[in-house]
């Protein structure tokens, strides 16, 4: 099956926060696929990725970036795609810099933002646009949601347990 999701990555450094998006696309079995781009180093690059992306057949791009995170601006600049801004813990100020460059777009180009590091909801994000139209991807959400609420049962059974039993 084609990527749906189409994952920019201003950084190498970025992998580790951005790998947990991954994971979550790939337990919802959705197709994805990603490139390590920058804003301001190789901005050539970031504007053909982006510019060709919806003939590719992706539907929906994340730009992951830190510091002065261009990447989604730029991003939502070049492509009529929905883009979700994931800004990332900096050096400069843990990560502020980046969320207020990504969630300050000028009116008319517009860019989701989530949480600084919030990889897992910027692919949970992009699976409910996706879910849109696709009854199959709303099922595997909603089973993902279960499965959140069951974590979060299991572990209050736990701290209740420990709870009766003097543990305080």
């Amino acid at each position: 099956m084609r990527p749906q999701v189409g994952i920019l990555v201003g950084s190498d450094s970025d992998l580790p926060v951005v790998r947990k998006a991954f994971a979550v696309l790939n337990e919802l079995e959705i197709p994805f696929e990603a490139i390590i781009a920058s804003a301001h180093r190789t901005p050539e690059k970031v504007v053909d990725y982006v510019s060709r992306a919806q003939e590719r057949g992706l539907r929906v791009l994340i730009a992951a970036a830190g510091g002065a995170a261009h990447l989604a601006g730029v991003a939502a600049a070049h492509t009529l795609l929905p883009v979700i801004g994931l800004p990332l813990h900096g050096w400069a100020t843990d990560g502020l810099d980046a969320l207020l460059a990504t969630v300050q777009m000028p009116r008319g180009v517009p860019v989701a933002t989530v949480a600084i590091d919030g990889a897992v909801n910027a692919a949970l994000l992009a699976a409910q646009i996706l879910a849109l139209d696709d009854p199959d991807l709303r099922e595997r959400l909603a089973r993902y949601r279960q499965r959140q609420r069951q974590q979060v049962e299991a572990a209050d059974r736990q701290l209740q347990e420990e709870l009766r039993g003097g543990v305080r």
